[in-house]
């Protein structure tokens, strides 16, 4: 399908292969029914100025003029869910004190249903206060129970049958803090073993492996945690991601999971299927010190989109979306429907001319970053094209996309396409993360385009050999390389066409 219309049922919605702003909306109206259970907190957010060190030690003072408390941890997780339109219960443990008033009272605010939220009067409510001045933050105060009450444990032990009746989903945040622990976690193990096929499993957990006998859909470790599993050491930079996929066997063995997604930071996330292709999203940074949580928004968002029934890749790339939003946010914060809806509308205008793409290479190439230019009229976008557009970014570091004119494919396809418009294609495209910049062409080939930028790499996707491409010889002429990648027939957009003037459903077994 195109990706620039709503699809009619969910069904269709399996099929969804590209973002656009009508699609956090839609997922929203699926309003699938989560239970969030695991390691509630609240975060504190204290800002103020330093003008002097204390008189007793070489330590700043700093006179605090602003006090904010945000959920956090897996009660973070659940005000995004909701935010995003899911319909959330909150399950785990809080004392009977100020932070658990104000964590239930801003969890009720944003809908979540905290019925399944107890409170114990022998417990602390897990607080996380960071401490900050002019957008730095110099100190980190935790104040955690010692030891959770083993009544406590109990009761939430026994809930857990009853809260799974109904749901759609389920996340397990294990953070180490132990309401999860004992009685918890063998209830969950029993109860979990014997689900439907039909209820997704997520567990985000500072260390899965205790999870594995779940088989969860989705394991969602970080780079640490996943270092930790492999006992390796990760290298810095872009690079961890090609070394976490080199062991993409041992960490769905140890996580026991179908999938296991490894979130990099501001490297974006690589998905380890335990059968399939290895898919990349390029994270779009901020420079903001104080953002906190954005790896609950990122689980929030592909949690939602994988039970509303988006393809995994799909879902990802919307999660990702989704956590670029909110690293340029302060503190803890969420991404609602509306903010992400307006994230993906903003790629709407982001096609860029032939002369101002040339002063961005310019300035990419002087920092040291190779260029990879791929074409091509991507109509209606589908498995095989974000596949072939993840492996092309993976060939250097910035990747651009030149789309043919709507009269250019008329050409080529003849006159009963494009499907969508230049405009629209461009949108979905520019969406993708894997995507840096995308122009627009209407020569018969690209090669004006490839003399002018001279990227080092140009891809291309088909049956090809560089032989047989007109542009190979322009390539070689500055020095560059020309790489073909993988060719996926019965995912052709023709086919795709095709299909759906035929009012044929999904082939058996794509997913």
């Amino acid at each position: 399908m195109s990706g620039l219309q709503p699809p009619a049922d969910q069904a269709a919605l399996a099929e969804q292969r590209g973002l656009a702003g009508w699609l956090p909306r839609r997922l929203a109206a699926e309003a699938p029914s989560i239970l969030v259970i695991g390691d509630v907190m609240l975060d504190g957010w204290w800002s103020g100025s330093i003008d002097r060190l204390c008189r007793e030690a070489p330590a700043p003072v700093v006179e605090i003029n602003r006090r904010d408390a945000a959920p956090g941890g897996a009660a973070n997780t659940a005000m995004n869910l909701a935010a995003l339109g899911a319909r959330v219960t909150l399950a785990g443990l809080i004392g009977c004190d100020d932070a658990g008033a104000a964590l239930k009272r801003q969890l009720r605010a944003a809908g979540v249903n905290v019925s399944d939220l107890q409170e114990h009067p022998g417990m602390v409510t897990t607080t996380k206060t960071r401490v900050s001045s002019g957008g730095q933050v110099l100190l980190r105060l935790d104040d955690v129970a010692r030891e959770i009450p083993p009544d406590a444990l109990e009761a939430l032990a026994a809930s857990v049958p009853s809260l799974l009746q109904g749901q759609d989903a389920v996340v397990v945040c294990d953070y180490g803090a132990g309401a999860l622990h004992g009685p918890v976690g063998t209830s969950l193990l029993e109860v979990l073993a014997r689900r439907p096929a039909a209820l997704l499993t997520v567990v985000d957990a500072h260390d899965p492996r205790p999870w594995a006998p779940l088989r969860p859909d989705i394991a969602t470790p970080n780079a640490l945690e996943a270092a930790r599993m492999l006992d390796v050491r990760l290298p810095e930079g872009s690079q961890r991601a090609a070394v976490v996929a080199e062991h993409r066997d041992r960490l769905v063995r140890a996580t026991g999971a179908r999938s296991v997604v490894v979130t990099l930071d501001r490297d974006g996330t690589v998905l380890l299927p335990a059968a399939g292709n290895i898919h990349r999203t390029w994270a779009r940074p901020a420079t903001e010190k104080q953002a906190s949580g954005a790896g609950d928004t990122f689980v929030a968002a592909l949690t939602l989109a994988r039970a509303a029934a988006l393809p995994l890749t799909t879902s990802l790339d919307l999660a990702q979306a989704a956590a670029d939003v909110v690293v340029h946010y302060p503190g803890t914060s969420v991404c609602s429907t509306a903010e992400l809806s307006r994230y993906l509308e903003s790629f709407a205008d982001t096609a860029v001319d032939a002369g101002e793409l040339v002063r961005h290479v310019q300035a990419h190439r002087s920092e040291g970053q190779r260029i990879v230019l791929t074409n091509g009229c991507f109509d209606v976008l589908h498995r095989g094209h974000t596949r072939y557009l993840n492996q092309a970014k993976q060939l250097g570091d910035i990747l651009v996309v030149a789309l043919n004119s709507d009269d250019s494919v008329r050409r080529l396809k003849g006159p009963e396409r494009p499907i969508n418009t230049v405009g629209d294609r461009a949108a979905v495209i520019a969406a993708l993360s894997c995507v840096d910049y995308v122009t627009v062409f209407d020569t018969p080939t690209p090669i004006p385009l490839i003399e002018a930028l001279q990227p080092e790499i140009y891809a291309k996707g088909g049956d090809y050999t560089p032989e047989m491409l007109a542009e190979t010889e322009a390539v070689e002429r500055y020095g560059g390389s020309v790489t073909i990648l993988d060719y996926v027939a019965e995912l052709s957009t023709s086919a795709v066409v095709r299909r759906i003037r035929n009012g044929e459903g999904a082939a058996v077994g794509e997913s």
